[in-house]
């Protein structure tokens, strides 16, 4: 017992330490040690735009919470009594356990349907140009069923290998889960239906944008429809693509603000920050599949089909609870691409107009409480991105 245990302790330890030096490579940045200035927001921002951003995120972060919570306790019910579908069911073990997983996806989105409505009423109720109810009740079945999808294949291998090596189960699937996330991520842009970018103008940025950040032959996609004003970078070689969203293409946004943006989401593909975010979800993928093993031995395992139940709760329990770590990964490749786009424009005062813009656009709050920053801001706050804009200015002034 005495020598299975140290064997088991060195093994840890070597994991641990091979886990460390990933996380510190993934971690690296090319952004410098800067000393960002502490703003004020409301030097930047009028009292009304502050009173009406506080009013609408407090509001926002209540649904959160809500919908965090009606989710966690319908899984727990779910946990509880989906039991008895499994007992009554004739599909056989693998069959019965898709069966459950199907079920758990249905309940979760249920739960959370009328919570997206109550969203759709709240950015209404402050005069945003949020979805409509129907696209909240009956729109985005495409990320839906790439959702279900991945359940579904998830589910499969779990039991399968679950059904050879019980417990240790874990060990094959995880790499499994990493396969299919790099999948998903190069297969995601040829799912987007994104138009031709038409101003010339912007077109001849990005051209000389994409030079500059190394990242040339990479398409640019306008996605019509969109009331929010976004973009993001997704793909991996020859699949990337930047997509923006039609409305931050538009009034009250510049052409100047606009090339912050494609700069920045350029950024991200110069960094290869899609394949540092598959390579972070390998390192959470192993020590997440350990637990969900752990956490459902009580049910016979995910051999049984009646620990998908419990195992869904688990999967959902363990996300929130890695969120704040989630959010510090992704808070610093944000920062990074906006250094990249800082560096690659050359436009402080573009970068940080933008910022501001964003906020009676939006209605985020410039800065937020330090809970809602930790648990629900996967971006540096805006002060902090005017902060760095600022910094940047500061820092090309003493150049030479």
């Amino acid at each position: 017992m005495t020598k299975r245990y140290a064997v088991s302790a060195a093994l840890a330890a070597v994991l641990a330490a091979v886990w460390t030096v990933a996380a510190v490579l993934l971690w690296r940045s090319s952004v410098p040690a800067l000393h960002l200035p502490h703003l004020d927001p409301r030097a930047y921002f009028s009292a009304p735009e502050l009173h009406d951003a506080a009013s609408y995120s407090r509001g926002a972060r209540w649904l959160w919470a809500l919908t965090t919570i009606a989710q966690l306790a319908a899984l727990a019910v779910f946990a509880r009594f989906g039991v008895r579908w499994a007992r009554e069911s004739a599909a056989g073990r693998m069959g019965t356990g898709m069966l459950l997983g199907m079920l758990g996806f249905a309940l979760v989105w249920a739960v959370q349907l009328p919570f997206a409505v109550l969203e759709v009423w709240w950015a209404r109720h402050n005069a945003l140009e949020g979805t409509s109810y129907l696209e909240a009740t009956l729109g985005n079945w495409l990320a839906l069923g790439g959702k279900f999808v991945f359940l579904c294949l998830a589910l499969a291998i779990v039991m399968g290998f679950a059904g050879r090596l019980g417990d240790w189960w874990w060990l094959p699937a995880a790499p499994c889960f990493i396969g299919l996330a790099l999948l998903f991520s190069f297969v995601t842009p040829y799912l987007l239906v994104g138009s031709r970018l038409a101003d010339p103008d912007l077109r001849a940025a990005t051209t000389r944008l994409e030079r500059i950040e190394h990242v040339q032959h990479v398409p640019v996609k306008v996605i019509t429809g969109m009331s929010e004003p976004n973009a993001f970078a997704t793909g991996l070689g020859p699949s990337r693509r930047v997509f923006l969203w039609d409305s931050i293409i538009k009034p009250p946004f510049t052409h100047r603000e606009v090339k912050v943006v494609i700069a920045h989401e350029l950024g991200h593909l110069a960094h290869h920050h899609i394949w540092r975010q598959v390579g972070w979800y390998a390192l959470f993928a192993f020590p997440g599949a350990f637990l969900i093993a752990a956490g459902t031995r009580r049910r016979g395992g995910m051999r049984a089909p009646e620990a998908v139940p419990l195992s869904l709760f688990v999967l959902v329990a363990l996300n929130l609870v890695a969120s704040p770590l989630q959010n510090v990964i992704t808070r610093h490749m944000e920062a990074e691409a906006d250094w990249s786009a800082l560096r690659a424009t050359h436009d402080p005062a573009a970068a940080q107009e933008l910022f501001e813009t964003f906020v009676p656009a939006t209605l985020s709050q410039p800065d937020p409480p330090t809970w809602d920053y930790i648990l629900l801001e996967n971006h540096p706050t805006i002060m902090q991105r005017i902060e760095m804009a600022r910094a940047y200015a500061a820092s090309e002034a003493q150049s030479p």
